[in-house]
């Protein structure tokens, strides 16, 4: 089965400026911006079978990054906002 790409650039493409504006200006963004890219590295070592692992805690690891994935899309739209503000 193809892994899909789960950057944060294919996964929020009309952000892409955003993105990459926040990873080089703003510490916190950066900060959470690597524990994703982590978190997907780790979830697809997983995937491959380069990291043995239980069901579960592939499921906990992609529960971990689908919430960090969520509190960065809610931090690129406040971030956007005000900005337009």
């Amino acid at each position: 089965m193809p892994i899909e790409d789960h950057s944060l650039i294919n996964e929020f493409p009309e952000f892409k400026e955003e993105i990459h504006h926040l990873k080089m200006e703003d510490a916190h963004f950066k900060k959470l911006y690597d524990e994703y890219n982590h978190l997907t590295k780790e979830v697809e070592k997983m995937e491959q079978e380069i990291t043995p692992s239980t069901t579960a805690e592939e499921e906990l690891l992609k529960k971990q990054r689908l919430q960090l994935k969520d509190t960065i899309q809610d931090y690129i739209k406040a971030s956007t906002a005000a900005v337009k503000a």
